[in-house]
């Protein structure tokens, strides 16, 4: 019997009605393979998921690093329910909404005023159509993943649809390269409004360099933004900006802010955050109660209990137990690791003739199998226990052997789907 059965027929009946049949990219058919992946999850608990056709795995995505805390956190869904008994939206706003701007402004160090999205995505382009208000210039240089708007996703391959007046305006420069940035002040005196980037994804940044964008940006008068929206509240209570002591101009959070529930913010210095009060940056449902509930508690909880040093060294475990692993199953030209350890990520490389692509279908097709979630990143919950650790150690160990099997005898002949195509590249 198919172990996915529920789930393709659910994905057929969906794709009748919705593009793609799903809601995000991320959780699409472009980037689980038909015939080895669940597509539907039924239920989440802690650190598990269970899909509809009742397997049950251990979550290492949590929805895109959305959740920190783990699935259905009782401290959470007790502040939700409680909201519920009062409203989840108001024709006024709600003290909620300075509660939760209150708390990111005592905790992130750049916050001084704060505004509030639904979306990672709302946050970014606020926080450009700010910068551009407040510079009176208009282009952006962009060095991460930045959301869907027009402004950022023009810039990748995925731009069908964005203006090329608006591609024109936004520019690409390369991590832990501030001669990649100067170059593009160079060609364009005046002309930037703002600096964005992850502070961190990949890899950590070298010495000396978020000061030197800083520098630069200072020195141009440009805005520098820094996109926290997966390592606000994951990294630090403060974020990526109290980790590396460099504080942004601007910031956005979003993803673990509420542990799962939707709610995004810009954030950053008075003088600029004003001119939020003549931006149109407004949403009917901006100030929804339900998700500043679990905001607040959410962050009342990561200032309470040891979650993020426990992300942190429940990360490194993962980090030692799959690099014995790539070792002992001679790997290292094939795979490799990188990233801060609550946020990780397993690379696949080309080798030995098989490519990156056909080796990540195989590493996904054999981890679903066997009842992990994992699709190349590891991002870590405060759920994940030691039992979690090791069953995963235990996984990687037969699916590298797997793997290597593969790469000794070919890939293909071991695929029961077809190879996953790239849908674009970020970092």
């Amino acid at each position: 019997m198919n172990r996915y059965s529920k789930s393709e027929a659910m994905l057929d009946r969906a794709e009748r009605v919705i593009p793609l049949g799903a809601q995000t990219f991320s959780k699409s058919r472009t980037q689980y393979p038909r015939g080895v992946s669940p597509y539907f999850a039924d239920r989440a608990l802690g650190s598990r998921v269970w899909d509809v056709d009742g397997n049950e795995y251990i979550d290492f995505i949590n929805a895109q690093c959305s959740v920190t805390l783990g699935h259905c956190d009782p401290d959470v869904t007790r502040a939700v329910q409680a909201q519920l008994q009062r409203g989840t939206i108001f024709t006024l706003s709600s003290e909620l909404e300075i509660e939760v701007a209150e708390k990111i402004v005592r905790l992130v160090p750049c916050a001084e005023k704060v505004r509030f999205g639904k979306n990672g995505s709302d946050a970014t382009s606020g926080a450009i159509r700010l910068a551009r208000a407040f510079t009176g210039r208009e282009r952006v240089a962009v060095c991460g993943y930045h959301g869907w708007q027009d402004w950022y996703i023009g810039s990748t391959a995925r731009h069908l649809g964005v203006p090329g007046a608006v591609r024109a305006l936004t520019h690409t420069w390369t991590y832990n390269d501030p001669d990649s940035l100067q170059k593009l002040f160079a060609a364009h005196p005046g002309e930037f409004a703002a600096v964005i980037l992850e502070p961190m994804n990949l890899v950590e940044p070298a010495p000396g360099f978020l000061q030197a964008v800083q520098a630069l940006c200072r020195r141009e008068g440009v805005l520098l933004v820094f996109d926290e929206t997966i390592t606000g509240f994951r990294y630090a209570l403060g974020g990526a900006q109290e980790v590396f002591g460099v504080t942004p101009d601007l910031a956005t959070f979003g993803k673990g802010l509420a542990n799962g529930y939707p709610v995004s913010a810009v954030a950053g210095r008075a003088d600029v955050m004003k001119l939020m009060e003549e931006v149109f940056f407004s949403f009917t449902f901006g100030g929804e109660t339900l998700s500043l509930a679990a905001a607040l508690a959410t962050m009342g909880k990561l200032e309470r209990e040891p979650v993020i040093p426990t992300l942190r060294a429940r990360g490194e475990r993962l980090l030692r137990d799959t690099q014995a692993a790539i070792d002992r199953h001679g790997l290292d030209d094939a795979l490799s690791l990188s990233g801060h350890p609550s946020w990780s990520f397993l690379q696949f490389k080309d080798a030995r003739g098989t490519t990156l692509w056909e080796l990540k279908t195989l590493y996904m097709q054999e981890v679903f199998r066997r009842g992990v979630l994992a699709y190349g990143t590891y991002n870590m919950s405060y759920a994940h226990g030691e039992d979690d650790l090791d069953r995963l150690a235990t996984v990687h160990d037969e699916v590298f052997d797997v793997l290597a099997r593969g790469l000794r005898g070919g890939v293909r002949p071991l695929l029961e789907c077809e190879v996953l195509q790239p849908l674009f590249k970020v970092r």
